[in-house]
């Protein structure tokens, strides 16, 4: 009975702007999750001539080569926000473990790591990975590894930070003195503390990633064919606004949709983690 009450509870303190963003990123994740049940084409099927408008069989109209533009969303979301999650997570276990290894240990582990990421925040993460991608090719494992790279030097630095502010804590160092080990301390102590923050930092990041990912298939440098990508997407039929047909708009509107329902997302977990640390001092 209590947990049914606090469950209540807590999702009553939700605000609806979270519950919008909580929704969008369902409705996407669905998408995305049973596009190939969804979609009532293939996303390399032609179906019509190019740029036909809205009907019972195309709900969107077609593309620049006669393709359903519902059935390349729904893919494309699967494409776009499997490769952006994938991205995400990789960057945050590399940033997370040489984070939290720089403000445990310090000392030289500290400074060579905070000097290698300083090197990399050093040049423009567009330019560094239009170098890269220029030279080492367009696919997807190249794609994902050169963004989780530039993306995980950001999350050293949170992680460092919120990790050497936990490990001068009092419970920290009564641990330590209980004779518990590294392992302990790291995983009972540091990462549970460091969680929200964290959970917060990866929404904004997933935003970034996503963006960019859109921004480099835009260029003709991220996702490439025969894979249905939103930003390729918009790029692939920008002439079609000359024609007064909206087939670019779907895409892009399925770009800032989700993006604004992560922020909504972000935004709630920042005030409760805010407010938190509030009641706590």
């Amino acid at each position: 009975m209590n947990r049914k009450i606090n469950l209540r509870r807590s999702l009553g303190a939700i605000p609806l702007s979270a519950w919008v963003g909580i929704v969008i990123i369902a409705v996407n994740l669905l998408g995305a999750i049973f596009a190939p049940w969804l979609a009532p084409h293939s996303e390399t099927e032609q179906v019509g001539d190019i740029w036909l408008l809205p009907s019972i069989h195309t709900p969107f109209g077609t593309d620049s080569l006669g393709r359903d533009m519902l059935s390349r969303i729904l893919y494309g979301a699967r494409t776009t926000i499997a490769i952006a999650l994938a991205i995400t997570i990789s960057s945050f276990i590399i940033g997370i473990v040489t984070g939290f290894a720089a403000a445990i240990y310090g000392k030289w582990v500290d400074v060579v790591l905070s000097r290698i990421v300083d090197t990399l925040m050093s040049i423009p993460v567009l330019i560094f990975a239009l170098m890269v991608l220029s030279v080492m090719g367009t696919s997807i494992p190249v794609l994902v590894l050169t963004i989780a790279l530039l993306d995980a030097t950001r999350v050293f630095r949170l992680a460092r930070l919120v990790a050497q502010a936990i490990v001068c804590q009092e419970y920290v160092e009564a641990a330590r003195l209980r004779g518990e080990g590294l392992r302990w301390v790291l995983t009972k102590e540091i990462l549970p503390n460091a969680i929200p923050p964290l959970l917060a930092e990866f929404g904004m990041r997933f935003c970034f990633t996503f963006l960019f990912i859109a921004g480099l298939s835009f260029l003709g440098l991220g996702i490439q064919p025969p894979y249905a990508d939103w930003g390729s997407m918009v790029r692939d039929n920008a002439q079609a606004i000359n024609f007064g047909q909206y087939a670019p708009l779907y895409p892009a509107a399925a770009i800032a949709l989700l993006t604004i329902g992560v922020n909504l997302v972000v935004d709630w977990l920042l005030a409760r983690n805010s407010l938190a640390h509030g009641d706590q001092s």
